[in-house]
This record gives structure tokens, C-alpha cells and sequence, in this order.
């Protein structure tokens, strides 16, 4: 049985519609990127998921064992407020120390517990954001453009960080992503989205795809081939952000 299952979906807002006739499945273990210019819908389409959003037309199928897991596109913590990795974790609910330490390590910060979260470096922050959304164990990872800010590099690593998360929990991942040379390496299957879906299948089809051309060009193919092999001989290891 699928994860999530979108029928038909429509959004709209003041000034129109976002969304027009969408529907997706996500299968449990598989990881899906989804990518599409500024204003495509892509986030509105995640708060759907979420059920943070109601659709103005369509359904949303979710397996009854359903756990979600979310890593936002920002997270503004005052810098002046003095607060610790671990206390962090136990925002909204507390945790037990063992299943935060547990976390934090999956997530590839273990041992910053007790740092203030306004002296991490920006690809701490999103590792610790990461570690919060999986402490519920899910079974389906969303996350929103969680490498914006991230140079290249800090953007490869965190995604390797996905990948062995996803091996780890057995869970599904769904990434809202623009950047599209590192996520096509990153995924199972793409989702080119323009308040529609434009094409999906897995990263060959969709880079091969006429109206994925159309929306961004050629130029990503040689980026993904310099990624492939940066990520083959896993040259990066660090945290560059």
C-alpha cells in the first residue's frame, strides 16, 4: 500500500490557482524529488502532504500507520535566546536522552547537545532540524528546500546524511529542491512540477524529457555527471557550511 496518495488535487488562492489536476503515490522506502520554477506550487503541494493545507478539490489517501517527519525551509530561533541542541529536541514534547542522543547521531551531529543553538554552523542547524523530524521514527521524511543556504559541498553531504537515514528507518523521503544537480543523483524518482505535472520518472527520463528542458535548459546534465562522480568516490566527508 502506498504511503500517500494525491487524487486530482486543486489549490487555489487569491490570485488563482496554484495547483491544477495533481496526483502522485508515494511507495514506502522510495526517495522523490520534487523540482520546478519559483511559484510552481512546490511547497503549497508539501503543506498538502502535511495536511497542513486543505485542497480545494481532490483527495489525500494516508496509510493508517502513517508518521511524518518534516525538515522546514527555515527555522528563525532569536540568537539573544539561550538555547541548547537538547533543549531544542524536547520542543514540542519532551524527549528521553537516549532517544535524543540516538537522533542526533542518525542525523550525523552526535555530541552537540549541549551547544546553543545560535553558535551552529548552518549545516549543524539543518542536521538538528533533521534530527527532531526523525525522532518519531517516520515513515515518510518530508523536507523543503532543506540545503538552501549550503554551499555545494555542505549541500552533497547532507543529502548522503538522507540517504543513510532513509537506509537506517526504512522510511520514504519526499525533497522540494532547486537545485537540481545535486538532488537528481539523490533520488528514485523526480517530479517536475508548473502548478501541473509537467513529466516525472527517474532522474534520466525527466532530465531527458521535453518540457523539462523547457523549464530549465539543458545545462544541468554535465553537473550531474561532475556530481556522479564526486559522489561515486564520496570525496566529501566534512561539513562545508
Amino acid at each position: 500500500m502506498s504511503l500517500l496518495e494525491l487524487k486530482g488535487i486543486e489549490a487555489r488562492h487569491s490570485a488563482g490557482a496554484v495547483l491544477h489536476n495533481v496526483s502522485l503515490s508515494i511507495e514506502p522506502g522510495e526517495i522523490v524529488t520534487i523540482v520546478g520554477p519559483n511559484g510552481s506550487g512546490k511547497s503549497t503541494l508539501l503543506r498538502i502532504m502535511i495536511g497542513a493545507l486543505q485542497p480545494t478539490k481532490g483527495s489525500v489517501t494516508r496509510a493508517p500507520d502513517l508518521r511524518i517527519g518534516y525538515v522546514p525551509q527555515t527555522l528563525h530561533i532569536d540568537p539573544t535566546l539561550p538555547m541548547t541542541v537538547r533543549r531544542f529536541l524536547d520542543l514540542p514534547n519532551r524527549v528521553g536522552a537516549i532517544d535524543a542522543a540516538a537522533a542526533l547521531e542518525k542525523a550525523g551531529v552526535a555530541g552537540l547537545g549541549q551547544q546553543q543553538m545560535a553558535t551552529l554552523s548552518g549545516g549543524q542547524f539543518q542536521r538538528v532540524l533533521l534530527a527532531r523530524a526523525i525522532l518519531s521514527r517516520p515513515n515518510l521524511l518530508l523536507l523543503d528546500e532543506a540545503t538552501q543556504g549550503l554551499d555545494q559541498p555542505g549541500s552533497a553531504s547532507f543529502y548522503r546524511q538522507i540517504d543513510a537515514v532513509r537506509h537506517e528507518l526504512g522510511c520514504a523521503v519526499v525533497m522540494v529542491s532547486h537545485e537540481l544537480h545535486v538532488v537528481m543523483s539523490a533520488s528514485d524518482r523526480v517530479i517536475c512540477l508548473n502548478g501541473h505535472i509537467c513529466c516525472e520518472g527517474t532522474p534520466d527520463v525527466v532530465t531527458a524529457a521535453p518540457a523539462y528542458r523547457e523549464l530549465f535548459g539543458t545545462g544541468t546534465k554535465g553537473a550531474l555527471a561532475l556530481y556522479r562522480h564526486d559522489h561515486d568516490h564520496d570525496h566529501d566527508h566534512g561539513d562545508h557550511a
